[in-house]
């Protein structure tokens, strides 16, 4: 199930897996909407790897923290560090192939 995340429960959240897959969106952002069939079909097909969502109107200090400056963008975590980042829509098949590459190394 994928998670909504505020800057209260963030880190303990991507804590708790090994990689956790964080898109940075808006309700306004056509390319967000998009994106939001693919994480859902990706997320009911992958074990051991959390997708959650911020919302970069509500938390603006998240958004900032990682430096997002468009949406959507995803941002990769593997043990509670940054290891990549996708800007704009990313495809179905983009987004596996990096959640099999941190999976794996």
């Amino acid at each position: 199930m994928i998670k909504n995340l505020t800057k209260a429960d963030f880190d303990e959240e991507i804590k708790k897996t090994t990689l956790s897959v964080v898109d940075f969106w808006a309700n306004w952002c056509a390319p967000c909407r998009a994106l939001v069939p693919v994480l859902e079909e990706i997320d009911s097909k992958i074990a051991d790897c959390s997708i959650s969502k911020v919302n970069v109107d509500t938390e603006p200090e998240l958004a900032a923290r990682f430096g997002v400056m468009s949406i959507p963008t995803i941002i990769f975590f593997k043990k509670n560090k940054q290891v990549d980042k996708l800007v704009g829509f990313s495809s179905k098949d983009k987004i596996l192939e990096l959640i099999e590459k941190y999976k794996k190394g």
